[in-house]
This record gives C-alpha cells, sequence and structure tokens, in this order.
C-alpha cells in the first residue's frame, strides 16, 4: 500500500469547529434556547453540550469566539453542566467527573435558583479570560455549543 493511502483525515459536519478529537457547533445569531432545549437540540443533531475535560479545550473555546460576536458586551453560551439536587455538586452531561473548574470570579452564586452553567465570552474583563464560567437560571435563553467526535477517514 502506498504511503498517501494509509493517511487519516479528520473531518467535521458543516459548519463544526474541529479542536483536537472533537467537533463543535456555535449557535449564532437569534439561535438561542433554554438550557433543557438547547441541550434537546444538540441531542439531535447526534451531538451534546460541550463537555470540557482539559485546560486546553476550555481556552480554545474560549479564545474562538472572542471578536466574533454579534456586537453584544456579552455573549453566553451554554455548556453540558448543571448543578444536581445535592447544593454545589456539579454535573456533565455525559456523567463525567468535575475535573477543572473555570469560574468568573464570585462564581458560581445563588445556588439555589442558577442549576445550569454558561460560558461568558465576550466582555469578560478577567485577565485569565479562560475563567468564564458563570451559573444561572436554566430557563434563560441563551446560544449553546455542541460537541460530537470527529470523523476519522
Amino acid at each position: 500500500m502506498s504511503e498517501h493511502l494509509k493517511r487519516v483525515w479528520t473531518c467535521c459536519p458543516m459548519g463544526w469547529e474541529l479542536f483536537h478529537t472533537s467537533c463543535y457547533y456555535f449557535s449564532s445569531s437569534k439561535d438561542i434556547m433554554s438550557w433543557s432545549d438547547s441541550e434537546r437540540n444538540c441531542t439531535g443533531m447526534g451531538s451534546h453540550l460541550v463537555v470540557i475535560n482539559t485546560e486546553d479545550e476550555q481556552a480554545f473555546l474560549s479564545n474562538w469566539k472572542l471578536g466574533k460576536g454579534t456586537g453584544m458586551s456579552v455573549e453566553s453560551y451554554y455548556i453540558g453542566l448543571t448543578q444536581q439536587e445535592e447544593k454545589g455538586q456539579w454535573r456533565w452531561v455525559d456523567q463525567t467527573p468535575l475535573s477543572y473548574r473555570f469560574w468568573k470570579d464570585m462564581e458560581p452564586n445563588n445556588l439555589n435558583m442558577e442549576k445550569c452553567v454558561v460560558m461568558d465570552v465576550r466582555g469578560n474583563t478577567n485577565s485569565q479570560r479562560i475563567r468564564n464560567w458563570n451559573n444561572l437560571q436554566c430557563h434563560m435563553t441563551t446560544y449553546r455549543i455542541c460537541e460530537t467526535p470527529a470523523t476519522n477517514v
């Protein structure tokens, strides 16, 4: 078999962004939903709300949208993290343990009412831009980031 036939290409669906072995979909324009509708939408595309497993992944997601927004002072994107019934216990949609934490200063707050997590990618004046998680009420409508494994062809 010739050398060029052994190459493996990593692909994402059209409109998705590749990073390492995953593809990411950033909703845009007026495509905003509640947390549960966002997760249903991602599931309908064969994915789930993003699960952040490394600091590199967090940095990629934070930096990719900087400067590409809608002109709003803050753009928030739902991620796949929610608070469980036991106050202060956070869990990813795929049940991955929460090992990395990138909360904004003074977050999470209002644990009784704000059980879903967004990533604030614009308007973050924090000197460490990757520290941009904020908890909010799950019925609030905002953008979302979906994640699915990349396809090797």
